[in-house]
C-alpha cells in the first residue's frame, strides 16, 4: 500500500523535503484508492495544516509529543514490553524475520520504531499489510487514545491505520479505560522518572530530609501507567520492525 508509506512520512520526524514536496504528497493521497472520501479529505487537510506552519515550530511540536515521555513513544515494543528482557530479545526476533525476508536494515532507528514498520508492509501486498497492521492495533488504538486525549492533530493518522487495519478494537473502549491515567510528560513526572536513586552503603537507611522524603512520595505516582491491557493483544509481538524508504527525504532504508 502506498498509502502506508505516506502515513509513515508524516509519522517521522517533519523534514524540509515534505514541505518542499506536499503538492507531489496531496495528490498521492487524492488518488489513493484505500481510503474513503471524508477520510481523504481529512488526510489531506492534515498534510496542508502540517505543512502550513513553520518547519522548526513542528519539529518542537514533534519531539515534545513523540520523545518526551514514554505514553505516546513510536517505538512499538515500548508499549508491549518496556524495560524488559523480553524487548531485547523481541528486537532480536525482528532482525531476523526481516533478514528471512531479504531484508537488510540500514539506518540508526530502532527496529520497532513505528515508521519502518509501516514502510516494511508497504512492500507487501495489500492482504500481507492489512495483516500486519492488525497485529499491532491495539498498540495503534491506544495511540489514537492518548492523542485524541491531548487534542492533538496527529492522531487522525493512527485512526486511519485502524481503519486500513480492519480490526475490530473499539478506540472508544480505549479511551474509557485511559480517563484516569496520568500523563508522563510534564516536568513533575519525567523528574520522577530521571532522578537517581540515593545511594547507601552497608544497608544504612541514608539521609533524606522529611522534605525530600515528601518530595519523593508526592511524584511517586505521577508517572503514567504505560503498558495497559487491551481486549485484542498482538497476534504476533515480533512483528514491528524496519522497512524502505524510496521517497525523496527518505531517512531509512533496506537493501
Amino acid at each position: 500500500m502506498k498509502l502506508l508509506q505516506i502515513i509513515s512520512r508524516l509519522l517521522d520526524y517533519p523534514e524540509q523535503e515534505l514541505w518542499a514536496h506536499q503538492q507531489e504528497v496531496q495528490q498521492l493521497v487524492t488518488l489513493n484508492p484505500q481510503l474513503s472520501v471524508m477520510d481523504t479529505q481529512r488526510l489531506a487537510d492534515f498534510i496542508h495544516t502540517l505543512c502550513a506552519a513553520d518547519l522548526l515550530d513542528r519539529q518542537a511540536e514533534y519531539s515534545s509529543l513523540f520523545d518526551r515521555g514514554r505514553a505516546t513513544s513510536l517505538l512499538l515494543f515500548e508499549h508491549v514490553h518496556g524495560e524488559s528482557r523480553d524487548r531485547g530479545q523481541a528486537m532480536v526476533d525482528l532482525l531476523d524475520q526481516y533478514r528471512a525476508a531479504g531484508l537488510q536494515l540500514d539506518c540508526k532507528e530502532l527496529p520497532d520504531y513505528l515508521p519502518l514498520y509501516l514502510d516494511y508492509l508497504a512492500t507487501l501486498d495489500e492482504a500481507s499489510a492489512r495483516a500486519g497492521l492488525a497485529d499491532i492495533a491495539p498498540i495503534l488504538a491506544l495511540l489514537a487514545a492518548r492523542l485524541n486525549q491531548r487534542e492533538n492533530h496527529y492522531a487522525l493518522l493512527f485512526e486511519l491505520l485502524l481503519t486500513l487495519s480492519e480490526a475490530n478494537i473499539s478506540t472508544a473502549e480505549v479511551a474509557e479505560k485511559l480517563q484516569h491515567e496520568s500523563r508522563d510528560d510534564t516536568p513533575q513526572a519525567l523528574d520522577a522518572v530521571w532522578e537517581e536513586e540515593q545511594i547507601t552503603f552497608l544497608g544504612e537507611q541514608g539521609c533524606l530530609s522529611e522534605d525530600e522524603k515528601a518530595h519523593g512520595k508526592r511524584f511517586a505516582g505521577s508517572v503514567a501507567p504505560q503498558y495497559l491491557s487491551i481486549n485484542q493483544p498482538p497476534r504476533n509481538t515480533s512483528s514491528p520492525d524496519n522497512l524502505q524508504r524510496d521517497a525523496q527525504g527518505s531517512r531509512h532504508e533496506l537493501s
